[in-house]
């Protein structure tokens, strides 16, 4: 039977009515399909184990991309994957999205990518397809040059996929290794992050905890007491404490999941899209040639007594605002970022509060992995000098002082970004040469009054001087008059000025300013061979 479209003359089967209704019934149970695995991907491992995670005092997966990512900018990435395991009756047993969320969302506006890792799903253990998910949203971020994000909270490997999850997280170091240099990466560990799964966070650029719910170590409190027969708690392995103050494995620790990711996006506004892009630059009311009075008389008369760099950095930075990195780890050296004139700056400066300032095998690492990272970002640094030297002793040398001393020698010495100094008050010995000094291409360096450039301080000098002589006292005085003050170092060349400490601001920023456009290149190499 033929029936006619409305105002045409062309006959329409009947049969084809029928074609597009079951076209369309088809269509909108495919959707509903669809919309029915969305929602058991967004419901994770269901609500029993959603609310377990709560009563840990910990967000979901998807909770805490909602509090990292600007409102609404979240676009979720494979969402609908499944794995692919048969054994273990595994192909019974399959939850949608596969225990990590990933996708691309905005950060203050700025394009980041994330992976956020779902303990309520298998408990977060890893299987070839959710490490095929975190390797996607990885080498998107090194195509569109944008920051990942990684928030761990796993268990670890899924045992039932067998070399199949080992091979997805050694995927996921290739990746860590390629985008080094290329993309800042940031991990903040939320829960346990155990096994292998622990080198990915080691990989990455910055690596933050929450306290009292996250965990890192290679093998767990079982298994150490099994090998070794210590008693150990999971906190006292691989807590944030000792991982923040003894191992110098993380780079910092908060109190609970909402403000380390507060944090998370804090850190991410003093930092660089990529190693092509200079880092955003923020207005601020702080003038440029505000003198603080105050740093004039900082410097306590006697050498002997100690004060605090880090109130001196922050009279002089933008706002007086330094988001610190390793704050709790070797805290003879402190090193974050700040901002001066609006544009970020790694600082790095000696700490006479701890330790006197010395340099030591902790302090020397720490401060080397922060200046390579402002240097592959082309973040210009800025060093404050204090330092005695570096810290005597056979536990040093044993531990191997020369050749951790040597890594922030080199950082320095291989940096081309813009690089200012200020001498404070001691420069001695081989400590000098590391700080940035002028002969490890520094390109200005200042020195307050107080600054004493040499190889040592006048009571060890006269020691070695004056041995089994008279007029040691006479001796020391002398030793003061010739070098404890910066005059010859300035009559040498090895300081650009001598400036009044107020005046420091305005100094480095207008060396900031002249430097803008530096361009220095190293000699053509596959890579360097850093003392490791």
């Amino acid at each position: 039977m033929l029936i006619y479209r409305l105002g045409l003359q062309q006959p329409l089967l009947r049969g084809s009515v029928r074609a597009y209704a079951t076209a369309s019934t088809q269509a909108a149970k495919v959707q509903s399909r669809i919309e029915a695995k969305r929602q058991a991907s967004q419901r994770g491992g269901g609500e029993k184990r959603i609310q377990a995670q709560h009563d840990k005092g910990k967000l979901t997966a998807r909770e805490r991309l909602e509090l990292l990512l600007d409102p609404g900018s979240f676009r979720e990435y494979d969402a609908f994957v499944e794995h692919q395991c048969t054994d273990f009756g595994m192909s019974e047993n399959k939850i949608t999205g596969d225990g990590v969320v990933t996708g691309v969302g905005q950060i203050n506006g700025r394009t980041t990518f994330v992976f956020s890792q779902d303990f309520t799903v298998y408990g977060g253990s890893l299987s070839r397809t959710f490490a095929q998910k975190v390797c996607k949203v990885m080498d998107r971020a090194m195509q569109a040059g944008a920051p990942v994000i990684g928030l761990n909270d796993s268990g670890g490997a899924r045992i039932q996929e067998g070399v199949d999850s080992l091979a997805g997280y050694a995927e996921i170091f290739q990746r860590n290794v390629l985008a080094s240099g290329v993309v800042p990466q940031i991990s903040l560990v939320m829960g346990p992050c155990a096994g292998g799964a622990v080198y990915s966070p080691a990989l990455t650029d910055f690596t933050f905890m929450v306290k009292d719910t996250s965990y890192l170590f290679v093998t767990g409190p079982d298994v150490v007491k099994a090998v070794t027969n210590e008693n150990v708690t999971q906190e006292e392995l691989g807590g944030a404490q000792p991982h923040t103050r003894k191992s110098g494995v993380a780079h910092g620790a908060f109190d609970n999941d909402v403000v380390a990711l507060a944090s998370m996006r804090e850190l991410l506004s003093y930092l660089p899209q990529s190693n092509r892009e200079p880092a955003p630059r923020r207005v601020t009311a702080d003038r440029a040639d505000r003198a603080d009075r105050a740093l004039d008389t900082v410097i306590p008369a006697d050498s002997h007594v100690a004060y605090d760099m880090r109130e001196v950095v922050k009279r002089i930075v933008d706002d007086g605002r330094v988001f610190e990195i390793m704050e709790e780890f070797a805290r003879n050296i402190f090193v974050g970022f700040a901002r001066m004139d609006g544009h970020t700056v790694g600082v790095v400066g000696n700490q006479p509060l701890v330790s006197s300032g010395v340099l030591d095998i902790d302090a020397s690492v720490k401060a080397a992995r922060f200046v390579r990272f402002c240097d592959a970002f082309n973040i210009p640094l800025v060093t404050f000098v204090d330092v005695p030297g570096f810290l005597p002793g056979t536990r040093q040398e044993h531990g191997g002082i020369i050749r951790e001393g040597a890594k922030l020698l080199y950082a320095y010495a291989e940096a081309t970004v813009p690089k200012i100094a200020v001498t404070t008050r001691k420069a001695y010995g081989g400590a000098h040469c590391v700080m940035s000094s002028k002969q490890l291409r520094g390109d200005v360096n200042f020195a307050w009054p107080t600054a004493e450039l040499a190889v040592m301080g006048a009571k060890g000098a006269v020691e070695i001087l004056w041995r089994n002589k008279e007029g040691r006292d006479k001796a020391e005085d002398e030793y003061n008059r010739l070098f404890a003050n910066p005059l010859p170092a300035a009559q040498r060349g090895y300081l650009d000025d001598i400036i009044q400490p107020s005046s420091t601001r305005l100094r480095i920023i207008e060396e900031l300013r002249i430097l803008r456009n530096k361009k220095v290149t190293n000699p053509m190499k596959k890579h360097d061979n850093m003392p490791l």
